[in-house]
């Protein structure tokens, strides 16, 4: 009786058991987030190290230096802006702009294919010479053309041949048999 009470009970084996899977579990999972942050600490740390930081900062700086100075210079550039390039100055009364915006983008689609143009231009002298090599090229097409025809119908006097053979195959099989089914020899 004793010996009986010694024994655990398989209940308490399983909460046991249960327990320490339980246990390796949360063991597991707190293992995959430190690699997890290991992961992420790893793929930041070209962006938070610190001479990239500091490229940044000297970066940000030298704009901010540069943004001061034109701050500082605002009157005298905007006395440069003012003043005209050709030292003359066309007036453009404000109901005018938006035309002069859209004839400045003309002049500069125009400048943009100005090399397009004049490329066509060179090559108005050399048109004839293309003309003849054109013409040429298609009497060659012509040729090719006729004889591709002349081939297709070659072709197809072939395949209209070839079908009359293989009709007339088993006739002449059926003919030989007979032949030789009653001994009759052709002569040559």
């Amino acid at each position: 009786m004793l010996n009986i009470s010694k024994k655990s009970t398989s209940c308490f084996v399983n909460f046991s058991r249960l327990q320490q899977i339980t246990d390796i579990q949360a063991e597991i999972y707190q293992k995959n987030l430190e690699i997890e942050l290991l992961r992420l600490e790893k793929d930041a740390a070209d962006v938070v190290h610190p001479s990239f930081l500091a490229q940044k900062c000297h970066t940000l700086q030298s704009m901010n230096n540069h943004l001061e100075a034109v701050l500082k210079e605002k009157r005298s550039l905007r006395q440069r802006l003012l003043k005209p390039m050709c030292q003359e100055n066309l007036p453009i009364e404000a109901v005018y702009h938006r035309y002069m915006v859209h004839l400045l983008e003309l002049a500069v689609t125009f400048i943009e294919r100005l090399e397009d143009h004049l490329e066509i231009i060179r090559n108005v002298p050399h048109l004839d010479e293309n003309l003849k090599k054109m013409s040429t090229a298609l009497a060659e097409m012509d040729i090719l053309v006729a004889e591709t025809a002349e081939l297709a119908e070659n072709i197809l006097k072939w395949r209209e041949q070839q079908k009359e053979i293989s009709s007339c195959i088993p006739r002449i099989l059926a003919e030989e048999n007979f032949l030789h089914k009653y001994d009759v020899t052709v002569p040559p």
